[in-house]
């Protein structure tokens, strides 16, 4: 059972970014859609998880945090390691910057596996949860890491091999879980810290970028939709 959930995993990122590659000419219109999907994901699902699978110890302050902690760490590594630049090595700062923001997804991906073989191991319909909720977002996913590669480089050949990356990462993670156990509070506090990166993501570089130079109405409406898509399929799921 859990061979078929990777293989869903694997189709629906693909899809996700697929369609984003496709239509790159509304590539704005995307990012919004793209950064509030993001920001969905960080509210509705990381953080929710996050606080879950921790009440046992009832660390609430820890979580949050670790979600500030994930938002700091990300936005140091946005100015100092990826940084905008005006000089001649612009197009190469940008190329820093699409693949830090490909890579942090994919690893997002990746725990997503762990998550899903960890679950398994659980029992079948925790499996069957968890598998739900990953196969929610995974198209977004999708959509997400061929936008950072296409915002920043507009290379859509690389774009295309990070989304292939990201769409196999569920798949790493399952298999990674053969080999060692995560205890639930350790699971819940690396979901807090991603849900840090998550939010610097969507609001502080996707959404800016989905509003520059381009009507505001139909950016924001995209967003907007973005958070309550993810709203739906989380509440759903």
């Amino acid at each position: 059972m859990v061979l078929i959930f990777v293989i869903g995993a694997f189709c629906a990122t693909l899809l996700g970014g697929l369609f984003a590659l496709r239509l790159k000419d509304r590539l704005h219109l995307i990012l919004g859609l793209s950064a509030g999907a993001v920001i969905g994901v960080a509210f509705f699902e990381l953080i929710p998880e996050a606080f879950e699978l921790t009440a046992q110890t009832g660390d609430v302050r820890t979580v949050t945090t670790l979600i500030a902690l994930g938002f700091v760490a990300y936005l140091i590594l946005d100015r100092f390691v990826a940084l905008h630049s005006h000089t001649d090595d612009d197009h190469h700062a940008h190329q820093r910057r699409g693949i830090v923001g490909a890579g942090t997804l994919s690893f997002h991906s990746f725990l997503d596996g762990i998550g899903l073989g960890l679950a398994f191991q659980v029992s079948p319909a925790v499996g069957l949860v968890v598998a739900l909720a990953v196969l929610a977002h995974d198209f977004s996913d999708g959509i997400n890491t061929v936008n950072m590669i296409l915002k920043n480089t507009e290379e859509r050949a690389q774009a295309f091999r990070w989304l292939l990356v990201d769409a196999l990462a569920p798949a790493v993670g399952v298999l990674a879980t053969l080999f060692f156990t995560v205890s639930q509070t350790t699971l819940g506090y690396l979901l807090a810290l991603f849900a840090g990166f998550f939010l610097y993501i969507g609001a502080s570089d996707l959404l800016p970028e989905s509003h520059h130079s381009h009507p505001v109405y139909w950016t924001t409406l995209s967003s907007v939709l973005g958070v309550a898509a993810l709203y739906a399929v989380t509440l759903f799921a």
